[in-house]
């Protein structure tokens, strides 16, 4: 791979991480608002209205032989992925939400990739994967998330969890999709990527927004989505246009360039990223020992960076 195909990757990744701290801020402003099925139902539809303007009339539309492969990235990521983290939201923090999906996404995407695609990870990058897992499992120590109450913690792990497998599975089903492309001869920018992609996630969003309007429906407790959504308007714009449109175009692109073992571990760097995000508009101060464990969780993640070539 061309060393100026990588660099290009990285510089897309680290421009992805900006976008995902704004999109993680406002989505936990918009989520405590709504609740997190709905701040994610919107989101999404928000974000298909923009990515396919540009689809359709400049990209590629819904075309392709990776079309496929697109679509199960998007289910997996923007569907199971993204509607787990809008529960975790409002559970655990914007801040350590970053923390445990992306940094656990890293090495994640980096076994699957080995195992399906052939990456094959080095003594030194396993070891750099479990520091990723002690610097996380150090910043969720219980006793330093603002006093969270012992079941929320662990619902919003949990779903931190499934999150970091969505993204993780769906980085990789991604890469499979532009090695079909390549394959075909086929040209697909980040934007249009990110289209089809957000497509596999529309039908989950929304069959669980239905899901979720029939629930209150049948215990009365029905209510005009205008009027709860115009006091966080902004938020949630901000929301569809940071996170799932120039976020994850950025994030297409970098996978386009460069391998998950080097666009992850660079996007894990989110969290760090995030904290003057998070103190500005949560009023949230990370302890020593979130900050120390995420310090940790960061120096894995580059130290992996470093080790691929």
């Amino acid at each position: 791979m061309a060393g100026s195909d990588l660099q290009s990757g990285a510089a897309a990744a680290l421009l992805t991480t900006f976008f995902f701290s704004i999109s993680a801020v406002s989505g936990s402003r918009v989520s405590r608002a709504l609740g997190g099925t709905e701040a994610n139902f919107l989101r999404i539809l928000l974000a298909t209205t923009f990515l396919g303007l540009y689809a359709h009339l400049l990209g590629g539309g819904l075309g392709g032989h990776a079309l496929p492969f697109f679509l199960l990235s998007g289910l997996i990521g923007f569907g199971i992925g993204d509607l787990s983290l809008f529960q975790a939201y409002p559970l655990i923090g914007s801040r350590l939400c970053m923390i445990l999906v992306h940094c656990l996404a890293a090495p994640i995407a980096a076994l699957v990739e080995w195992l399906w695609l052939g990456t094959a990870l080095t003594l030194f990058q396993v070891c750099c994967s479990l520091l990723i897992l002690v610097g996380v499992a150090l910043a969720l120590a219980p006793g330093e998330h603002l006093h969270i109450a012992r079941k929320a913690l662990i619902a919003g792990v949990a779903f931190g969890l499934i999150a970091a497998l969505g993204q993780g599975f769906g980085s990789v089903v991604s890469r499979k999709a532009y090695f079909v492309a390549e394959a075909a001869g086929e040209n697909i920018d980040g934007i249009t990527a990110a289209y089809q992609r957000i497509w596999g996630g529309v039908a989950f969003a929304t069959l669980g927004y239905v899901a979720y309007r029939w629930r209150l429906a049948d215990a009365k407790k029905t209510s005009s989505l205008a009027e709860r959504v115009r006091p966080v308007r902004n938020w949630v714009l901000v929301n569809g246009l940071a996170g799932p449109v120039l976020g994850v175009s950025c994030f297409q692109f970098a996978l386009s360039k460069a391998p998950t073992g080097i666009v992850l571990p660079i996007v894990a760097l989110t969290p760090l990223m995030i904290i003057p995000f998070a103190q500005r508009f949560e009023n949230e101060k990370p302890s020593r020992r979130s900050l120390a464990g995420g310090l940790i969780a960061v120096a894995g993640v580059v130290a992996l960076r470093f080790s691929l070539k």
